[in-house]
């Protein structure tokens, strides 16, 4: 187990987060997610976000919670410029086509499919955009 992992799982689990380990993390992302959500089939819905992009504003992904809350298929962030980032959370509606997930394309195709179903949360959350893909991304951010 690499070094800084029982340090993560640790904080993890004091802040409320329940971990699944699974073999279908080496799939990929939309196999890990299917993994995610079967764990869990009975919920009303779930907010995917990614652990690399520590900065989302908490107020953003409460205004994702009150949209999915009020009905929405699905809820995601949108910037000034219109681009969507993260994360993104789906309704219940949607249960099969994310457990039926695989590979490494992620929910990509649900949003695709689901376009004008998504209710747009328009944001200058800039968190939305940041992810940490490098020791060098880190820096930055501790800059």
């Amino acid at each position: 187990m690499p070094r800084g992992k029982p340090v993560l799982r640790k904080r993890l689990e004091a802040s409320g987060c329940e971990i699944l380990e699974t073999d279908r993390t080496a799939q990929g992302m939309g196999s890990s997610l299917s993994a995610g959500i079967a764990a869990l089939p009975m919920l009303d819905g779930w907010i995917v976000a990614l652990g690399d992009m520590p900065q989302v504003d908490r107020r953003t992904i409460r205004a994702i919670v009150d949209a999915l809350e009020a009905g929405a298929k699905i809820a995601a962030p949108y910037g000034p410029n219109g681009s969507r980032g993260h994360p993104v959370a789906f309704s219940a509606a949607l249960r099969d086509e994310l457990m039926a997930l695989d590979g490494d394309m992620g929910a990509r195709r649900i949003l695709m499919k689901h376009e004008t179903a998504i209710v747009h949360i328009e944001t200058d959350d800039p968190g939305i955009f940041v992810d940490v893909d490098t020791p060098e991304d880190l820096r930055k951010l501790s800059g």
